[in-house]
């Protein structure tokens, strides 16, 4: 199964492999392989890139997040949000390499209050100023119990593309895909000071299967 973002880039790297593939053809030879072989490269990378593979959502608590995305843990910290926490908060970052699945997915059921897009510069995503520079889009979730998560889908130097499909007013559940962003990139998740973390630095984690947080429990 391929993200339905990815169908018209998946047809042009096809098409690329065609036309490859005749002139490696027409060239013959070893060239001619090694052309038909770049091709043939292109449009797999391209096909492995937007995979969606279907997932069972781990079953957890409403209290607790789930990960966002695919990738490594690159950073935990104490931060001040200014956007939509407005105030302390612990920062959860997950590196997405280009061979993970890039698909995104909400990490805590709720109502979306806070809705942005940023464009910005393309800093490599592990950069400690990648979450205020680079493109991105910013999403605050209301959680039943009050507390507020904001979670962020961050551009790197080779990602150009983020798509995501919710909006304020958005009903949403632990799990449920959003979005993507085209070629490597970095999700943030930012949670109240006084949240659980569920993971470690170096951790590997996948969208929509391991918990990362866990909310407090309503006062």
């Amino acid at each position: 199964m391929f993200a339905k973002e990815g169908v018209g880039l998946i047809l042009g790297a096809l098409t690329i492999f065609v036309v490859l593939a005749i002139l490696g053809f027409l060239s013959g030879g070893w060239l001619g392989q090694a052309v038909t072989a770049f091709g043939a490269l292109i449009f797999l990378f391209t096909c492995w890139f937007f995979r969606d593979p279907n997932r069972t959502i781990t079953q957890v608590d409403d209290l607790t997040l789930l990960s966002p995305a695919d990738g490594k843990v690159v950073v935990i910290q104490d931060v001040e949000e200014p956007l939509y926490l407005k105030g302390p908060a612990k920062q959860i970052s997950i590196f997405l390499s280009p061979l993970n699945v890039h698909v995104n997915r909400i990490p805590v059921a709720g109502t979306i209050e806070f809705d942005e897009y940023v464009p910005g510069d393309y800093l490599v995503a592990w950069h400690e100023k990648a979450s205020e520079l680079n493109e991105r889009s910013q999403l605050g979730v209301r959680h039943a119990a009050g507390h507020k998560v904001l979670f962020k889908q961050i551009a790197g130097a080779v990602a150009r593309r983020i798509v995501y499909h919710v909006t304020v007013g958005a009903e949403v559940e632990t799990g449920e895909r959003y979005g993507i962003v085209k070629f490597g990139s970095r999700m943030d998740i930012l949670v109240p000071p006084d949240a659980e973390i569920l993971v470690d630095l170096d951790d590997k984690v996948q969208g929509g299967i391991h918990a990362i947080a866990r909310l407090p429990e309503a006062s």
